[in-house]
């Protein structure tokens, strides 16, 4: 059978145009092993059959083709109209963020995700996105486009560590929280609403991050697995819990916004043992 002229992803199209001497090198079992950890045949068919959809129809696709059950504990606690900042741990590195949409999308369409990692390559989210990118001049006009989302009237979305969790010595937990979230609720005056999600990624995803850590690799090298991850979470059960909100008075100049946002990620993880 031909395969599509056009594919979603192409992994050899990617290597070749990112580099072509290693595209020449590259042995045709390890093109081949890329393309299977990236789920490259499953991701492409999923974009023929679903790629027509946008936004939060597309997420609500995505539930469907993971076979995701969803648990939202805490529906009491969301703002319907005011101009919130949600901040969400980040277990899973892509369907934590779809389920988060999906759920909140039964309560309020108007949201905006800040988002940097694998999903942003996906066009059909671009409605409910927003590139967090801090290099050259793309960095300047995503700066801009973030500061007009922090001052509108919509719900933001926010991974405030921006990378996925990693197994600590008290768990799977974030790495530190950025501040940003902190600044921009005490600048706009709006509330931050806690979020926790449950879920964990394999142990071979944190032990490879662990035994790169070691060898003293910088690059992130098991983040080439997340697409991997993701198809394991299929036909699993998603638990989000969320917290009341906080005003952004109670951050207050008796700690810097470095402290706080590490306080609201400590409130993050106590809404797991709640409920």
């Amino acid at each position: 059978m031909d395969e599509p002229q056009n594919k979603f992803i192409d992994i050899q199209k990617v290597i070749k145009d990112k580099n072509p001497g290693l595209n020449r090198w590259m042995p045709s079992y390890v093109l081949n092993y890329i393309r299977k950890i990236a789920h490259e045949d499953q991701l492409n068919d999923i974009m023929v059959r679903k790629g027509h959809l946008f936004g939060l129809d597309f997420v609500d696709a995505m539930i469907e083709e993971f076979g995701l059950i969803v648990d939202l504990k805490g529906a009491e606690n969301i703002p319907i109209h005011e101009p919130v900042i949600f901040a969400s741990n980040h277990p899973l590195g892509g369907l934590d963020g779809i389920v988060f949409m999906h759920e909140l999308g039964k309560h309020r369409t108007d949201m905006r995700f800040l988002v940097n990692d694998i999903l942003m390559n996906i066009k059909n989210f671009e409605p409910l996105f927003i590139p967090v990118n801090k290099h050259g001049s793309h960095g300047r006009a995503a700066a801009k486009l973030i500061e007009e989302t922090y001052a509108g009237e919509m719900a933001v979305l926010v991974f405030p560590a921006g990378l996925v969790s990693r197994k600590q010595k008290g768990g799977v937990k974030d790495l530190e929280w950025k501040k940003s979230f902190i600044s921009k609720a005490k600048k706009y005056q709006k509330r931050v609403v806690p979020v926790y999600i449950e879920g964990n990624n394999s142990p071979f995803f944190y032990n490879l991050a662990r035994i790169r850590k070691v060898l003293g690799i910088k690059a992130n090298i098991e983040m080439m697995y997340l697409a991997d991850e993701m198809f394991g979470q299929k036909n699993k059960k998603v638990t989000i819990h969320i917290g009341k909100p906080i005003s952004y008075q109670y951050f207050d100049e008796g700690k810097s916004e470095k402290d706080w946002a590490e306080e609201v990620k400590n409130m993050v993880y106590s809404l797991a043992t709640e409920s």
